[in-house]
């Protein structure tokens, strides 16, 4: 039988924290595994759902943005197309900062029972709607055969935005997750927070239209930038529709600059109220 020692040293608790989630790791497999398979228990089409629902949302963007509100599409390229390389990160992004926001509350009996890093919790969700972006994925496809659309080389550098959309979820998710626990009004904000983001993200248009345009000032395109997901969608859009759109370099770094400082301002803040998530919820 092997022995198990528990030292107890000053000044280790961060180094032995970050060591304790990779010996944790089983935990984190085990709640991404368990969110996968009751995502749509007793559902009549279940993981159908995941294709159906962004479906439906790219055919209304198209309808009510380039059919009836005469938007531009970017290039030659379909607007269907546009859209969908606009919509798929965006769902993914609002999926992931839903669940894992909402996520401490919701396993807030493991919580209180057994130690354990409590990072993992919110970052299991994000990998279950990563599952989700993929099997979506299967519309874009779909619509690059009806369209008869070739993307170039540029969209074998979508792992990295995909990777960036991770980053801004996970940020705000577990800065949000921790106010959660201690403000339970925050549930409540979670979904404006979400639909709010989706009309001043260019998931129905174009940021060119922004950028482009003479008439608006430069420091409303700048705070325009400053939401972490155009980066992310215009990348997705650069590596999909290739030459067809341009990609702002300095409204693209903006993004990413706040990206990087909501993860490191999620963690902090997270890490800091740690302590009394078991006692508070």
């Amino acid at each position: 039988m092997s022995k198990h020692k528990i030292i107890i040293e000053p000044g280790t608790e961060n180094s032995n924290y970050w060591r304790d989630l990779w010996n944790y790791r089983g935990l984190f497999y085990f709640l991404a595994w368990r969110d996968i398979l009751v995502r749509y228990k007793q559902t009549v089409i279940g993981i159908l759902w995941s294709v159906l629902r962004p479906f439906v949302t790219i055919v209304v963007f198209t309808i009510v943005f380039n059919k009836l509100g005469g938007f531009p599409q970017d290039g030659d390229v379909p607007y269907a197309i546009m859209v969908c390389a606009g919509m798929l990160p965006w769902q993914f992004f609002s999926s992931a900062f839903s669940e894992s926001a909402n996520s401490l509350i919701a396993n807030s009996n493991l919580l209180t029972k057994v130690y354990f890093p409590r990072l993992i919790v919110p970052a299991s969700t994000v990998i279950v709607s990563l599952i989700d972006f993929l099997i979506s994925f299967v519309i874009l496809i779909g619509l690059f055969v009806w369209y008869q659309y070739v993307p170039d080389w540029k969209i074998l550098l979508l792992p990295l935005f995909l990777l960036l959309a991770m980053i801004t979820a996970m940020g705000t998710g577990l800065f949000i997750a921790a106010l959660n626990v201690k403000y339970r009004d925050f549930r409540y904000v979670i979904p404006f927070i979400v639909q709010f983001g989706l009309y001043i993200s260019p998931v129905g248009f174009s940021s060119s239209m922004i950028y482009n345009h003479e008439n608006i000032p430069q420091y409303l395109k700048y705070l325009y930038s400053l939401n972490p997901m155009v980066g992310v969608i215009d990348g997705f859009r650069w590596c999909i529709l290739g030459d067809n759109t341009a990609l702002n370099i300095s409204g693209f770094i903006l993004s990413i600059i706040i990206s990087i400082l909501f993860l490191f301002l999620g963690i902090w803040y997270f890490r800091k109220t740690e302590k009394s998530f078991a006692d508070v919820i």
